[in-house]
């Protein structure tokens, strides 16, 4: 890997055999949300999600600080997105004239930054406790409408760590989230869950996903790849929401309780120049 400076910041570390530019990026200044970066998703395929929360992001020391918390009786967290799936607003009743034809897709809004292709980085510090997981990744804003993933995209786990100290293998989502889904799965490998930080990477091409982990790679996959622009996801989710109780794990109301966070230091985004 070689190095790439950014002033007063931990450089990235970019895949030797490629030039590149620099073309997005949050390194998290300040003390507030850059909001024309970033929204909270809060629907889950046009509902609304009990766990998820747009009040559990703050800016601290140059950090994205995730938090998992109660709020309203529920155990929350939050996601940041740079877009939007068409599944990202709840269903409103609706006409088609004066039919009364249901379009069962919420209100549609403007991407803040999609790209298709290049290194996508992102350096953080993974949670502590068990009871939420959290994930760095990319989704297409119309994943799953047809089955060719170089029309509508994918989605790409580029990290995701659903214990401390573990990053699971990589997904490859293709065909949305239902009888069509495909899923290719690399790599995966434990790290350190102390206050070190460790720094994820995608090389998507043309032809391949190839996946870092430290600087070093962890897995490639060359079929479903997108060729449609898609945008970036920071996230946290709390666990068991997603059962057919939808309701918090004890671990989960344990960790809200005593305390936990994740510290997202950059997101960054670059093109292959040559």
């Amino acid at each position: 890997m070689k190095t790439f400076e950014v002033k007063d910041h931990a450089p990235s570390l970019l895949p030797e055999g490629y030039d590149f530019e620099l073309v997005w990026s949050d390194e998290f200044d300040g003390d507030t949300l850059d909001t024309s970066k970033w929204d909270y998703r809060l629907t889950m395929m046009g509902k609304r999600h009990a766990a998820w929360t747009d009040k559990g992001v703050k800016i601290e020391n140059g950090c994205a600080v995730f938090s998992i918390f109660e709020e309203n009786g529920e155990i929350v967290s939050s996601q940041l997105q740079t877009g939007y799936n068409f599944m990202d607003e709840p269903v409103k009743p609706t006409k088609f004239g004066n039919s009364f034809l249901q379009w069962p897709i919420g209100k549609l809004k403007e991407n803040k930054f999609t790209h298709k292709y290049g290194y996508y980085e992102c350096r953080c510090r993974l949670q502590k406790r068990n009871g939420w997981w959290s994930a760095f990744w990319i989704q297409s804003p119309n994943i799953g409408s047809t089955l060719d993933p170089k029309l509508s995209g994918s989605e790409v786990d580029i990290m995701e760590s659903f214990y401390p100290g573990e990053v699971h293998p990589h997904n490859v989502f293709t065909g949305g989230y239902g009888q069509d889904m495909q899923r290719i799965k690399v790599g995966g490998m434990e790290v350190e869950s102390n206050d070190e930080f460790h720094t994820f990477g995608l090389l998507w091409t043309e032809n391949e996903y190839v996946f870092y982990v430290d600087g070093v790679e962890d897995g490639r996959v060359d079929e479903n790849v997108s060729a449609v622009p898609q945008f970036i996801l920071i996230s946290t989710e709390t666990k068991g929401y997603r059962k057919e109780d939808h309701r918090p794990t004890e671990e989960a109301k344990e960790t809200a309780r005593l305390g936990d966070d994740f510290l997202v230091d950059y997101v960054r985004v670059y093109d292959i120049i040559k």
